[in-house]
């Protein structure tokens, strides 16, 4: 074969039956396929920073790493290998339901490092949590307390755009009010992940196209994550404050 040819693409269904599935220590199943740049190592202790308390409610869900994962108009194909005419086509992650389980696969080779790789992880794994137990009341409170003391910024730009909705007094003030709070709880614990698994430097999570939540807000947020669902055995959480230099 032609070191230049395609990168072959097969279905998520094919995948399924082509890549075994792993069970991690915390009880999450993931798999493997392609030209993955992340080290075995590296993966099993991405994977195992999700608490127990989380990962057991991710029972009928299994997260594929590969390559690419491709929008191919009505359909979802994954390529074996990075292949720079297909990346066009290229999109983060893609949920599919193959029989009585959903099945996440996640493009690797989309993103520079490690850190981009274990964070789009962590952001699936908390709407996936967040999706089947909805939010924690004593964290909505928390959350609902700073945004009457007018904290600035928020976790992402969903979170930051219906906020302003749910701060009005229109009639989609409610909705708009679940909605976020649904959005800042799954936003805090893929935050919170990302920080049992590695060291987060909080200007790395910048964005353009919102303010990000005030430090002392979020590390507010986090501890009360933390306090929900405590590290697993071998992870450790801890907030460190950094002084400006003079």
């Amino acid at each position: 074969m032609s070191s230049t040819s395609q990168a072959v693409t097969r279905t998520p269904a094919e995948v399924v039956r082509l890549a075994p599935v792993t069970q991690a220590p915390n009880g999450i199943c993931y798999s493997v396929m392609g030209e993955v740049n992340t080290g075995t190592a590296d993966l099993e202790r991405m994977v195992n920073a999700v608490p127990r308390a989380i990962a057991a409610a991710l029972n009928r869900k299994a997260y594929y790493f590969v390559p690419l994962t491709l929008n191919m108009g009505e359909e979802t194909m994954i390529a074996d290998r990075y292949d720079v005419q297909l990346s066009d086509s290229a999109v983060c992650h893609r949920n599919q339901t193959l029989g009585d389980s959903q099945c996440v696969f996640i493009s690797t080779r989309l993103m520079e490092d490690n850190f981009a790789i274990a964070f789009e992880f962590f952001i699936n794994v908390g709407h996936n949590f967040v999706d089947c137990v909805g939010v924690s009341q004593e964290f909505a409170d928390l959350v609902w307390k700073q945004v009457e003391g007018r904290a600035r910024g928020e976790t992402s730009l969903d979170a930051y755009e219906l906020r302003k909705v749910a701060t009005t007094s229109g009639p989609e003030a409610e909705k708009a009010r679940h909605e976020y709070l649904l959005a800042v709880f799954s936003d805090a614990i893929a935050v919170y992940l990302l920080s049992l698994y590695l060291d987060v430097d909080y200007q790395d999570l910048r964005e353009r196209d919102y303010p990000l939540l005030k430090p002392e807000a979020l590390a507010e947020r986090l501890r009360k994550i933390n306090e929900l669902f405590p590290p697993n055995p071998g992870y450790e959480f801890a907030i460190y404050h950094r002084r400006r230099p003079q």
